[in-house]
C-alpha cells in the first residue's frame, strides 16, 4: 500500500463527498482522485524527479501530494518564507524537478536554478490527463516526502518519509472513513510542516472535509471556523493563545467545533487551562511528534485531560503538562547517555520505535538503531503510568556546577505568575559555574512586574539554584513559524552583546 492508495480507497467508497474546500461547491474526492491522477501524467510526461512545493495553503497541496505519491516522485515542500538566498538553496537542494511556487518567487529569485522549472499553481492544477500514460509502479519503500527540518546549526536536513512510514501513522491512528459527513477539518499549520502534510493524509482516510487557511491569522481563523461550521482542528501553542484572545473579545464561541489538537511546541499550562475553560465543549489533544516520525508519536488525549483538570491530586493534575502516551503500535522509552533504559520520574533522552518512524536522512542514510529505536534528541522522563512529559531540546539543558535543569520547569514557574504572559529560560556561558541561568519574560499586558518579584517568586517555588542570576523583560520572544520557542536565537543575542 502506498499514499495513492490511501485516496483510492476513499474515492471509491465516498466519491461525491466533499474532500476540499467549501460544503456548498467545494473538490469531491473523486475530483481530488481525477486531479491527482493528472498530475501524476503531468509529473511523468515531464519527466520530473522531484515536486517541489513553494506555495500557500490551498487545495494545490492536497492535489500535489497524491499527484506526486501517483507518479513515484516524492512531493518536497519547502518553506517559501525563508529569505532569497536560503530559498534558493533550498529549492536547488530539493531538485531537480518541478517546482509549484508561490507568486513572488520567480520574481524574487529571477532564473531558476539549474535542474528546476517553476510552474504556478494553476498550472499544476489545470494538469491535462494523458490516458495513454502508463501509471508508475510504486513501492512501499519508495520515498514519499522530502521535509526539511528547522535545524538549530548549519544546514537543515532532509527527512526522508517513504510511503510505508506515512501510511503506517494513518493505519495506526485513524479509522478509515470514521467521519461523518458534516466533519471539517481547519488546516491552517503551513504545508511544509509534517502536520500539514498529516492533515491531509488522516482527513482523507477518515473522510473528513479540509478546509484550508492559506497563511494563519486569528481573527480568520476564528471566522472560517464559524462560517465553514469546523469540527476539528490543529494548531500550535501560540496560534491557540491569539485564538483565545478573539473569541474573549467578540464574546461568540465556536459552536460546531468539537476536537481541537495542539502541538509544534510546548503548550503553557495557563494557555490551555484557559483554553478549557473557555471552551468546555471541545475536546483537547496535545499531539507530540517529529519530522522524522511522520507526525504524532504519543497523544494526551480529550479524556486524560479533562481528568487532570479536574483533579486535585497533583500528580494527576500534572498530566495537563504532559504529552500523553504512545499511540498504538509505538513504543517510547527514555535512555540515560548510556543507552540505558530509565525508571519513571528519571529525565534522559526520548526513544520511540513503530512502523511509522523514518529516523533518515537524505544523503545521510538512518540514524535508528538495530533494534529500531530512534534518538529524539528530546528530554524528557515518564511517570508510572507510561504518560511522557517533554523537557525540550537537550541542547537546551543547563548545567549549572554539574547540575542539570530543565527550563521548562524554571519558565513554568515564572509563567504561573498572573502578570507573566510568555517567558523562556536559557543557559548563558559562566567562568564558575559553567552556565548560569537567565529568564526573559513578556508581561501579560496592563500588568506590572519588576525582576525582583519575579526572582522572589520563582525563589519561593523552585530550589534557590533554579532562580534566574537575570530577568529580561522584552515586548515578545522569538518563535519558529510553527510554534516553537527559539531559545537558541536569545541565548545567541546576549553571548554576542557581551563579547
Amino acid at each position: 500500500m502506498n499514499v495513492a492508495t490511501i485516496l483510492e480507497l476513499v474515492a471509491d467508497s465516498i466519491g461525491e463527498r466533499v474532500a476540499v474546500g467549501s460544503a456548498h461547491n467545494g473538490m469531491t474526492y473523486a475530483e481530488l482522485l481525477d486531479r491527482s491522477r493528472r498530475v501524476a501524467a503531468f509529473l511523468g510526461q515531464r519527466g520530473a524527479e522531484h515536486l517541489i512545493t513553494a506555495d500557500v495553503n490551498s487545495e494545490a497541496i492536497a492535489v500535489a501530494l497524491f499527484g506526486a505519491a501517483g507518479a513515484g516522485v516524492p512531493l518536497v515542500p519547502v518553506n517559501y518564507r525563508l529569505a532569497d538566498a536560503p530559498l534558493r538553496a533550498v529549492i536547488e537542494r530539493a531538485g531537480p524537478g518541478l517546482a509549484m511556487v508561490e507568486a513572488s518567487i520567480p520574481t524574487r529569485l529571477g532564473n531558476p536554478p539549474e535542474g528546476i522549472e517553476f510552474i504556478g499553481r494553476a498550472e499544476l492544477l489545470g494538469a491535462r490527463h494523458d490516458a495513454g500514460w502508463p501509471r508508475a509502479s510504486v513501492d512501499a519503500d519508495d520515498v514519499a516526502v522530502l521535509l526539511f527540518t528547522s535545524g538549530t546549526t548549519g544546514e537543515p536536513k532532509a527527512a526522508v518519509l517513504r510511503h510505508r512510514h506515512l501510511v503506517g501513522y494513518v493505519l495506526g491512528g485513524v479509522e478509515f472513513l470514521g467521519a461523518g459527513p458534516e466533519e471539517a477539518v481547519l488546516v491552517s499549520v503551513p504545508p511544509y510542516h509534517i502536520a500539514g502534510i498529516a492533515a491531509v493524509l488522516s482527513a482523507s482516510w477518515s473522510g473528513r472535509r479540509i478546509v484550508y487557511l492559506p497563511q494563519f491569522d486569528p481573527v480568520a481563523w476564528v471566522t472560517a471556523a464559524r462560517d465553514e461550521k469546523i469540527t476539528h482542528a490543529m494548531v500550535v501553542p501560540t496560534m491557540l493563545g491569539r485564538i483565545l484572545d478573539v473569541i474573549a473579545v467578540d464574546g461568540e464561541l465556536l459552536p460546531t467545533l468539537t476536537h481541537l489538537s495542539y502541538g509544534g511546541g510546548r503548550m503553557p499550562l495557563p494557555v490551555i487551562e484557559r483554553a478549557m475553560t473557555l471552551l468546555p465543549g471541545v475536546g483537547f489533544v496535545n499531539a507530540y511528534g517529529l519530522t522524522e516520525t511522520s507526525s504524532t508519536i504519543t497523544v494526551l488525549t480529550p479524556e486524560d485531560h479533562r481528568a487532570a483538570f479536574a483533579s486535585d491530586d497533583p500528580g494527576t493534575r500534572a498530566r495537563l503538562g504532559s504529552v500523553g502516551r504512545p499511540l498504538p503500535g509505538l513504543a517510547v522509552v527514555v535512555r540515560d547517555p548510556f543507552g540505558d533504559a530509565l525508571p519513571p520520574g528519571e529525565s534522559g533522552e526520548v526513544w520511540v520505535r513503530g512502523d511509522q518512524v523514518s529516523g533518515e536522512y537524505l544523503g545521510q542514510g538512518p540514524t535508528a538503531t538495530v533494534e529500531g529505536w530512534f534518538p529524539t534528541s528530546d528530554g524528557g522522563h515518564l511517570d508510572a503510568d507510561g504518560f511522557l512529559f517533554v523537557e525540550g531540546r537537550l541542547d537546551d539543558v543547563i548545567v549549572r556546577g554539574g547540575e542539570n535543569m530543565s527550563p521548562t520547569e524554571i519558565e513554568d514557574a515564572l509563567l504561573a505568575h498572573p502578570a507573566v504572559a510568555e517567558a523562556a529560560v536559557i543557559g548563558v556561558p559562566d567562568d564558575e559555574w559553567g552556565e548560569t541561568v537567565e529568564a526573559f519574560v513578556v508581561l501579560t499586558a496592563g500588568a506590572d512586574a519588576t525582576e525582583a518579584d519575579l526572582r522572589q517568586w520563582v525563589r519561593a517555588r523552585l530550589r534557590s539554584t533554579r532562580c534566574p542570576t537575570r530577568i529580561h523583560f522584552r515586548t515578545e520572544l522569538p518563535y519558529s513559524e510553527t510554534g516553537k520557542l527559539l531559545r537558541r536565537v536569545l541565548r545567541s543575542e546576549l553571548v554576542s552583546n557581551r563579547r
